[in-house]
């Protein structure tokens, strides 16, 4: 679907030189093109439009004075900075232009009629005027000389031997009457053509026994590959292409003439027809461009009487097994227009070198474009145009996807098309201008026209939806320009009616723009021309004009980078990209107006800031920018509110799979068109098929804006058939949605529509989960009902609309709104249907029911009607059910004879409704109180049967049943309540509740020694759980055992209340043997805790400053290792010692399959061990911050023991002991206070408390922040950024904030003094 326009031509206009040009090469300095003529050699400068240099070669005799003589190559030679010239008459020639050297390095007697080298420069192959060929090194070493004429035969004729013999003779018969001689304007001479990689060579000469030609494919060795079939009618073109499958030449056949495609076997392999009668035109060369997509052709006329023929070159390519005419050059019949060679340039691929006899030089510099409509409110939208030689093949994509060749309608016009232009004017978008190849004008508007024909969506008895265009006018031009081959080019239709054209300057780098406006030559006259309004130079060559049918804005490129805007008369620069653009187009989807530009090297500029460097194509629609990439992609984004630095980042970023702006692509695929008003992205293969893909972000936006304007028919439709979750109707506007209610249903109008909508209905809001907006805005506004689920209120507020609209219509929809209900109203639904049983409308009600049977289970809903206690209703769901009226009949003849509760009570538990069935049973009489009872136990309903018997007759079973379940407390409750005073006491010891069991043993009349023998046993369970206070209250007030109460007060360390006691009951000599000897034990101990936790600390402190200075060391070792996208793997330190992270990667993944399958009890245990203090473990210097953490925390927790310990100890007069543990907990403190900001760095908390996880956290937000986190700055001292930890972890990591030695509530100052 692309076509070839011209970008930039050029060259001299008319050299003076000597002699007739015959044959040119080009030369290694960039321009320099070198021509051999009768006289000698010249090299030409295009930039300078003169002679360079020139040098004779009929000085040293080499050509013949008198003009005669004839150079038959000539061949640029950088290495040996000197040019190869072969001369007809035998010799081979080394010339230097610069020294003006001339040196004969061969010469063959008979005389040189082909000169042809390499590709790579390395062999040179000669055909001689004996027919022969001589193969030479790049050092004019001969390696082999052969016949070109060979008695052997190729692939072609072996294959024929292999047939049978009567086959043989039939196809010899055949060939031998077919076969005839070569065309009489055909000048005899072979024809030599390289394979690309220079493995092999083709030769065409013309047969001596036959007088046809016949080509030969040869080694590099020129040893005989194959000859080709006899092929009658072949030509002398002859052109390998560079890719080696194909060798091109042409066909004289009887009713055309062909271009015809040959094999390296010589069998012949495809062929097209020219545009040509037979006998029309010859082929004098034909070749292929570098990368093997564009034939150039150069044709002459063959009929001319009393004038020279004209000359054309046309350029061919092909796609989709068609071959299309993209570019014709007429040089008219001229002399000097007569063509002398023509050739393709090696480094610029669409560069096409093209001399004329009359010293002239031109070239033509091509690229690739799409030619589609540029309107967005218009009928002709999606148009897009086809050339093809003197046709114009649309495609009109807006109504249906027609693949190539095959176009909606063709165009014919009377000469062949070179450039398609659109009405730049949205409103006329569809309208066309021709440009062809004659400079005439041709505008096709859209009216019906019978002279269009139809393409694939025409035919007999067929009408078509489509509108055609009709033929407007034909303008022909009045610029100088018209009358060179494409002296005109990037025409542009503006909104105004006016053309714009560029030509070519009067010097070789500068342009002139032509502003052509429509003047009536004659009234009435069907060809009128176009007036040159104004023509604007253009200090530079034009290589881009674009008209923005957005903004109206005119731009051109030039060569030099420069970005000019068209002012209706003056140029102004406004931009500076960083490289030459092929395609610009202006937008206003960013805050000002922009300039998109695309290199043929895939790199992709807005204005002057390259964004990526990895698009093939690229297209806008609306806010929207579209994208195909190297990777295989169609990318899409929202340039509303978006900055170049956002979508420079966004390219940059590999987007989710399953992003809404990604989508995979076919490899090689590029945009054709985007449909506005549409979903559809035309994309085409390289192949050249078509694919039309719709991009979810454009499938979104399409279906908010229907649902702007009200249009849900349109919207369902496309949520339907593109599978976009129905949720959308509603979550996009909830509030617009439920005002139309009405309308939506009418819209839709369809009851399985209706239908498929309820059956989707989630609580979650989708604009927010899965479709939210690509522009960050969304009209999602919250319920006007926030008390109702969403379902719900949806459902409500559907079922009344369509039972105020149509209630029978809609039955089927008002019962699936009862069913989708949270929880759903079976009963609802099944009673409307038996109401419609009822009625008159039976098959209505039959219909309903059976579609209530494909929505619900039918033992669910025989379930559901029977909890209604209607068995008519019951009857009629199992009767369209499976069921066997033997199972049910019985037990609803059953049923049908109980009492009415006791009936109810039965269904109840038969349906397992306990609750129900409980209080349906409590209606039955006391005669039933025991069944009462074994409900209530079987089914642990005691709550319930609490609230129907306030009484204390189920209180002794309730306790019962909490006792069994372990609730100690609420059992002893009830059954304290019930005054059951001694299971009541059991459990309040059970429980621990001592003040509540000495409550009850005083309900029990306790005598003084039970009393104690219970008070005695509490307090031994009380000190099993290390309550010594509680313990001591027991002893000392029940059982008068106060010296008992005093040892384990000393035992729990309340030293306080041990010395009350004491004194209470005067036992002053317990201060000696047992106050004082615990509290100076209680200071042993306490120093050996301190100064362990010292070394400790000091120990782990150190280790850790080992393992982040080693962190340091292996940190650039780990800048370019790339970690697996797992993220369990992020609980790894990547600062750990490991000697390298392939070490790391083993240990993890034996470590998480060892632990994947472990029980949650060893789960647990392995999550002790994860942090392992182990040098060299992957977790050390996690686990050290959690040791040193947790040193910190216990120093901080006996700071009161130690506090009231040294109140104790001055007060018994043990200074020195209590000095000695007061300085040594502030030394203790002073070291962890200094040492907490070393360990724990800011960095490191800051970054704790950024948890990735969390109630609110998503999917999506997950994997953002380990996408964020990974390309921050690792954190020295823990590498916690990026990775996912519990919060009781991170929490053990960091040091307690109360940990100071500046807090002196703990400090004793009659020691040393206040601490500094």
């Amino acid at each position: 679907m692309r076509n070839l326009r011209l970008l930039r031509t050029g060259g001299c206009r008319s050299a003076a030189a000597t002699g007739t040009p015959q044959c040119f090469c080009l030369g290694a300095e960039p321009g320099a093109v070198l021509v051999g003529s009768q006289y000698g050699l010249v090299e030409l400068h295009p930039a300078g439009d003169s002679v360079s240099r020139e040098l004779s070669l009929t000085v040293d005799g080499f050509l013949p004075e008198d003009g005669s003589g004839c150079i038959v190559g000539v061949e640029d030679l950088p290495e040996q900075e000197s040019v190869c010239v072969a001369t007809a008459a035998g010799d081979i020639l080394l010339c230097n232009l610069n020294t003006k050297q001339v040196e004969c390095v061969g010469s063959v007697d008979s005389g040189l009629s082909v000169m042809s080298w390499s590709p790579d420069q390395e062999l040179v192959l000669l055909a001689t005027g004996q027919q022969t060929l001589i193969m030479m090194t790049r050092d004019f070493e001969p390696i082999t000389e052969k016949q070109i004429h060979q008695d052997e035969f190729g692939e072609g004729e072996r294959q024929r031997q292999q047939l049978p013999s009567q086959t043989l003779m039939q196809f010899s018969f055949v060939w031998l009457q077919e076969v005839l001689p070569a065309s009489a304007w055909d000048d005899g001479r072979p024809r030599v053509t390289w394979r690309g990689d220079g493995q092999f060579v083709a030769v065409s000469a013309v047969c001596p026994e036959t007088g046809a030609r016949k080509v030969r494919v040869w080694s590099r060795e020129l040893v005989l590959q194959s000859t080709s079939e006899p092929v009658s009618g072949l030509e002398q073109a002859l052109s390998w292409k560079p890719s080696g499958n194909l060798i091109a030449s042409t066909q004289e056949k009887p009713n055309r003439h062909d271009v015809v495609f040959l094999e390296k076997n010589g069998l012949l392999h495809g062929e097209f027809t020219l545009p040509f009668q037979k006998g029309q035109v010859k082929v004098n060369e034909m070749l292929w461009n570098a990368d093997s997509t564009i034939l150039a052709i150069w044709l002459e006329d063959l009929k001319v009487e009393n004038s020279n023929p004209n000359t054309y070159v046309q350029l061919w390519t092909t796609g989709n097994y068609h071959w299309y005419l993209k570019q014709s050059l007429h040089f008219g019949s001229l002399e000097e227009n007569q063509l002398v060679s023509l050739l393709w340039d090696r480094e610029n691929l669409y560069r096409l070198h093209i001399l004329c006899q009359g010293w002239r030089y031109l070239f033509y510099d091509w690229h690739w474009t799409t030619d589609h409509g540029l309107g967005e409110n218009s009928q002709h939208m999606a148009n897009v145009a086809v050339i093809d030689g003197d046709k114009v093949l649309v495609t009109a994509f807006q109504h249906a996807v027609v693949p190539p060749p095959m176009c909606t309608y063709e165009l014919q016009l009377q000469q062949a098309v070179n450039q398609v232009a659109f009405h730049t004017n949205p409103k006329h978008s569809g309208d066309m201008a021709v440009l062809d190849a004659d400079n005439r004008i041709s505008l096709y508007r859209y009216v019906d026209d019978p002279s269009v024909k139809f393409g694939v969506v025409g035919g007999n008895g067929f009408k078509a939806a489509v509108e055609t265009p009709y033929l407007d006018k034909t303008y022909s031009s009045s610029s100088n320009e018209a009358m060179n081959p494409l002296g005109l080019r990037f025409l542009t239709w503006l909104p105004d009616g006016s053309f714009l054209v560029v030509g070519q300057g009067q010097h070789a780098a500068q342009s002139v723009l032509h502003h052509l406006t429509a003047v009536r030559d004659v009234a009435g006259a069907e060809e009128e021309r176009l007036n040159l309004r104004l023509s604007v130079p253009v200090d530079g060559e034009v290589i881009s004009l674009y008209c923005s049918p957005v903004t109206k804005t005119v731009a051109l490129q030039l060569t030099d980078r420069r970005i000019l805007k068209y002012l209706w008369g003056k140029l102004v620069c406004v931009k500076v990209p960083g490289l030459r653009c092929s395609c610009y187009i202006f937008l206003k989807g960013f805050s000002e107006e922009v300039i998109l530009g695309l290199t043929d090297r895939c790199r992709f500029f807005v204005n002057d800031v390259e964004v990526a460097s990895n698009i093939t194509s690229f297209a806008t629609y609306n806010e929207f920018l579209l994208v195909t990439t190297n990777t295989h992609t169609c990318q899409c984004f929202c340039l509303k509110n978006l900055s170049v630095k956002a979508l420079q980042a966004s390219l940059s970023s590999a987007a989710a799979p399953s992003s809404e702006t990604l989508r995979k692509v076919e490899r090689g695929s590029r945009i054709v068109t985007v449909v506005p008003q549409d979903t559809k992205v035309v994309l085409q293969m390289p192949r050249g098929n078509l694919e039309t893909i719709h991009h979810r972000a454009l499938v979104l936006a399409q279906i908010r804006k229907w649902l702007d304007r009200l249009m849900f028919r349109e919207a369902f439709q496309c949520m339907r058939k593109l599978r976009i979750n129905l949720n959308l109707l509603y979550d996009h506007n909830p509030k617009v949605f439920l005002e139309n209610i009405e309308t939506f249903i009418r819209q839709i109008d369809s009851v399985n529509y209706i239908n498929l909508f309820f059956t989707e209905l989630k609580e979650e809001d989708f604009t927010k989960s899965m479709y939210p907006s690509l522009n960050g805005s969304s009209n999602s506004q919250p319920h006007q009902h926030p008390d109702q689920k969403k379902v719900n209120l949806i459902c409500d507020m559907m079922r009344v609309a369509m039972e105020h609209i149509d209630p029978q219509k809609y039955c089927l929809s008002i019962l699936t709104a009862h069913v989708k209900k949270s929880p759903p109203e079976l009963e609802i639904a099944l009673q409307k249907v038996h109401d419609l049983r009822g009625s008159v409308a039976f098959v209505v009600a039959e219909e309903a029911l059976k579609y209530l049977l494909f929505l619900v289970d039918v033992n669910e809903l025989y379930d559901y009607s029977l909890g209604t206690y209607d068995f008519d209703l019951v009857i009629m769901v199992a009767e369209k059910s499976q069921k066997d009226p033997k199972e049910y009949l019985p037990f609803l003849n059953t049923l049908r004879k109980m009492e009415t509760n006791y009936q109810r009570y039965t269904i109840d538990r038969h349906l397992k409704r306990y609750t129900k069935a409980l209080g349906h049973l409590s209606k039955c009489g006391p005669e039933h109180f025991s069944e009462f009872l074994n409900l209530v136990k079987d089914q642990n309903l005691y709550s319930e049967a609490l609230k129907l018997y306030p009484s204390s007759t189920q209180d002794d079973a309730y306790g019962e049943y909490l006792m069994q379940k372990q609730l100690y407390e609420q059992a002893a409750l009830i059954l304290a309540r019930a005054g059951i005073f001694a299971k009541a006491l059991d459990a309040f010891q059970s429980s621990g509740s001592w003040q509540q069991a000495l409550c009850m043993a005083s309900r029990l009349g306790y005598t003084k020694d039970k009393l104690s023998s219970l008070a005695r046993s509490m307090a031994g369970k009380l000190v099993e759980q290390r309550k010594y206070a509680e313990a001591a209250i027991l002893l000392e007030q029940y059982t008068q055992d106060y010296e008992e109460a005093v040892l384990l007060l000393l035992e729990g360390a309340l030293w306080e209340e041990a010395l009350r006691l004491i004194h209470k009951y005067g036992r002053l000599d317990i201060l000696e043997t047992n106050l004082k000897p615990a509290i100076l034990e209680a200071q042993k101990s306490q120093l050996i805790f301190l100064d362990s936790q010292k070394t400790a600390f000091l120990h782990h402190k150190s280790r850790l400053q080992v393992v982040r200075e080693l962190k340091e060391k292996l940190l650039p070792c780990f800048a370019d290792y790339d970690m697996p996208n797992c993220p369990e793997l992020e609980l790894f330190s990547e600062t750990s010692s490991v000697v390298t992270a392939s070490d790391m990667n083993s240990k993890y993944s034996h470590s998480n399959s060892r632990i994947s399958a472990r029980s949650s009890k060893n789960r647990r245990k392995a999550e002790r061990k994860r942090y392992s203090l182990k040098e060299g473990s992957p977790f050390e210097d996690i686990a050290l911050l959690e040791v040193l953490g947790e040193s910190v925390r216990a120093v901080e927790t006996v700071k009161g023991e130690i506090h009231i310990l040294l109140k104790q100890l001055v007060l018994f007069g043990y200074d020195e002991q209590a000095g000695a543990l007061q300085q040594v907990l502030e030394e203790v403190l002073q070291l962890m206070e200094t040492s907490v900001p070393e360990i724990w760095t800011p960095d490191l908390q800051q970054s704790s408390v950024n948890l990735v996880l969390g109630p609110n956290s998503t999917a999506n937000s997950i994997m953002a922040a380990y996408q964020q986190k990974r390309m921050m700055p690792p954190v020295f001292g823990c590498e916690m950024s990026g990775r996912v930890v519990g919060l009781e972890a991170l929490q053990a990591l960091l040091p307690s904030n109360s940990c100071t030695v500046t807090e002196l509530w703990w400090f004793l100052a009659f020691f040393d003094g206040v601490p500094s």
